[in-house]
């Protein structure tokens, strides 16, 4: 009884073991992932090559407003989205410090003008004394100092009245420039359009010494803009004029908008060793949706072929497992060719193609 008591024992020992390996392998061992598999047919359409680029809107033509002379502004007589013509006053700086300069300018030209007549009035005084001296230096009643001396004389009454005159001359200049920074106080439109931008205050002093402050933005027309993008270097030699663009704005999300490339720029714009070139779309904005300054991500079709075969991009790539790489990397398969297929497959989220697709 103990002897076969002890082979039970030992049996059941054993089987222990057995299932305990058995279940470590099983349950703690390497298992494979099963391979699934999904289709997508290989049909015949449109592909279309597009580059893509980011933007920004912009008018076409946009003037800046500045003023030619410095002084205190005055009053304003248009503000953000003003409708203005040429000519229209768009602000005045105060012209009392420049019609005073005016007027100091008028009463100099006035001085200048009686010293020519003192100086033509001198004039025939010595004109008077040399034509004496000549006749009497005849009869030998004057020396011929005394006739140098009249001569002398008349000839410096000539000089005097030329300076005079001069002065009358300068005395005028000024008073044109008084006349035109008087004018000038006067700001206004040189364009036909919309006020973009007002950069100034009533009682702000602008001054003009060293550059031209910008007061006004006026864009020439809103309804024709354009987006000015960079393209990169690479992608710059299929862009030329007259390619169709479409682009979108934040602002109307799955809106999409359509352009025409209207120029490429040619000077390259270097920001950290990346070359970029300007590409400007022109746009037709009869509705005023689009504004300035908005950010448009745009898409240049470069080419586009019709009827053409057409197979997914994850059926042209094919990634083995980790696990499998080395064993495919000798294992020297190559793709059947010569071989229509109606189905690509694709692998998981690995991707092959069953058959060459020609």
């Amino acid at each position: 009884m103990k002897g076969a008591m002890r082979r039970v024992i030992l049996i059941a020992s054993v089987l222990i073991v057995g299932l305990a390996i058995g279940g470590y392998v099983i349950f703690t061992g390497e298992r494979k992932v099963p391979v699934r598999y999904r289709t997508a047919l290989v049909e015949r359409g449109a592909v279309t090559s597009l580059v893509t680029a980011t933007g920004t809107i912009n008018p076409v033509v946009s003037v800046q407003v500045g003023t030619q002379v410095s002084g205190m502004i005055k009053s304003l007589h248009a503000d953000f989205n003003s409708v203005v013509k040429a000519g229209d006053i768009v602000a005045t700086i105060d012209p009392e410090p420049f019609r005073a300069r005016r007027d100091q300018a008028a009463s100099n030209l006035e001085m200048a003008k009686a010293n020519v007549a003192r100086a033509r009035t001198e004039q025939a005084q010595r004109r008077r004394e040399l034509e004496r001296a000549k006749s009497l230096i005849a009869q030998q009643y004057v020396s011929q100092n005394d006739l140098d001396v009249a001569i002398t004389n008349a000839q410096g009454a000539d000089a005097q009245v030329n300076v005079a005159l001069a002065q009358v001359k300068q005395a005028e200049a000024a008073l044109n420039a008084a006349d035109l920074d008087l004018k000038y106080t006067t700001i206004r439109s040189p364009v036909n359009g919309i006020v973009v931008a007002r950069n100034i205050e009533v009682g702000q002093t602008v001054a003009a010494s060293f550059a031209t402050p910008n007061l006004f933005l006026i864009a020439l027309d809103l309804t024709k803009m354009q987006v000015d993008t960079n393209v990169s270097e690479s992608d710059i030699g299929g862009i030329t004029e007259g390619k169709e663009a479409t682009f979108t704005v934040d602002a109307y999300p799955g809106v999409p908008f359509s352009g025409t490339i209207r120029q490429v720029r040619l000077v390259p714009i270097n920001v950290q060793n990346v070359v970029t070139y300007n590409v400007v779309v022109g746009v037709d904005n009869k509705d005023l949706r689009l504004k300035p300054g908005m950010t448009a991500n745009v898409s240049i079709v470069v080419a586009q072929k019709d009827e053409v075969l057409k197979v997914p991009n994850a059926a042209l790539r094919f990634m083995p497992p980790k696990s499998e790489e080395n064993e495919t990397r000798h294992s020297g398969v190559t793709p059947t060719k010569g071989v229509k297929s109606s189905r690509a497959i694709l692998a998981g989220g690995a991707s092959m193609v069953s058959r060459t697709i020609w």
